[in-house]
């Protein structure tokens, strides 16, 4: 039986899933992202190349503004910049081919079959190498004039590093960094060990502990600021370190005592967003990414 092939581009892996058009996984893996085009569109071609004859069509997300199924400027991975995967692939297979941007992939998915279902005016924010945003409203997914719309990572959060991405969400928000800067300060020899560091939270070290709450306060600030500009009912956290519990604990407990102890008039005027963890998490780029495929088959919007 053919079924689709998603592909999920991230900076640090590229996951990939065969899928069922009801959204049913039938095998997934993962490679690590190439650093230049050329061994890029390589990978890329080998995971076509693994079950090609039974594919109804190519899904891809990315990060960066998507143009149709043009990648323009590829956030954390320039090298991506004007790739257009219907160019690349379009006449070697006979099969529909979509792209979209990974934030934006995100909140398809959830608003499809994840914890964002029914929901109408909503957000998605995926926690990973920076940070993804997909925002719908009145039941539409918000694109923007310029195909940007929840580019969360450009978002200046100190003005003091402003000219460098150091004071942008992407690097503030970044679950690579803060997982990173944990394992550091506990001369764990293996830095992007996520397992380690939520084990040192969940055993209260306390160097881990305050780095922890210092981000949970960093994405509940990122929340509160999107409140202020969209009025949303519900947002969903994804990404791999949205699998621990403690993490979706941590952001509510930080919104509530930034909105009712330390600035109690924000609480008072403005309603929290109901925060919860993605029902996909990590794979939500890969169902988002079918999402978008079948809706363009379908031409639906």
């Amino acid at each position: 039986m053919k079924n689709y092939l998603s592909i999920d581009i991230g900076g640090t892996e590229v996951k990939y899933a065969h899928l069922s058009s009801s959204g049913k996984i039938i095998n997934k893996g993962k490679i690590e992202t190439s650093k230049n085009k050329v061994d890029f569109l390589n990978s890329i071609d080998k995971i076509i190349q693994q079950d090609v004859a039974n594919l109804k069509g190519l899904a891809v997300c990315a990060p960066g503004k998507i143009d149709k199924t043009k990648i323009c400027f590829g956030g954390a991975l320039p090298f991506l910049d004007g790739i257009d995967f219907a160019q690349v692939y379009g006449d070697k297979y006979d099969f529909p081919i979509a792209v979209i941007n990974d934030g934006k992939a995100s909140i398809l998915a959830e608003s499809w079959l994840g914890n964002l279902k029914g929901e109408k005016n909503c957000a998605a924010i995926t926690l990973g190498t920076a940070v993804g945003g997909g925002i719908m409203i009145d039941g539409h997914l918000l694109s923007g004039v310029h195909a940007q719309a929840g580019e969360l990572s450009f978002m200046i959060c100190d003005s003091s590093q402003a000219k460098t991405m150091l004071g942008s969400m992407a690097y503030r928000g970044s679950a690579v960094q803060f997982i990173r800067k944990i394992n550091q300060v506990l001369h764990y020899q293996d830095e992007t060990d996520g397992k380690y560091a939520f084990a040192a939270i969940k055993n209260q070290v306390p160097e881990a502990v305050a780095i922890f709450n210092e981000y949970c306060l960093k994405i509940a600030i990122l929340i509160l600021n999107l409140q202020t500009v969209i009025d949303i009912n519900k947002v969903a956290i994804g990404g791999g370190i949205s699998a621990q519990s403690i993490l979706i604990e941590g952001i509510n407990t930080a919104y509530d005592r930034f909105t009712t102890i330390d600035n109690p008039i924000i609480g008072q005027t403005l309603v929290k967003p109901n925060i919860v963890s993605a029902k996909f998490r990590n794979d939500s780029n890969l169902y988002g990414a079918l999402y978008n495929l079948l809706l363009q088959v379908n031409n639906e919007k």
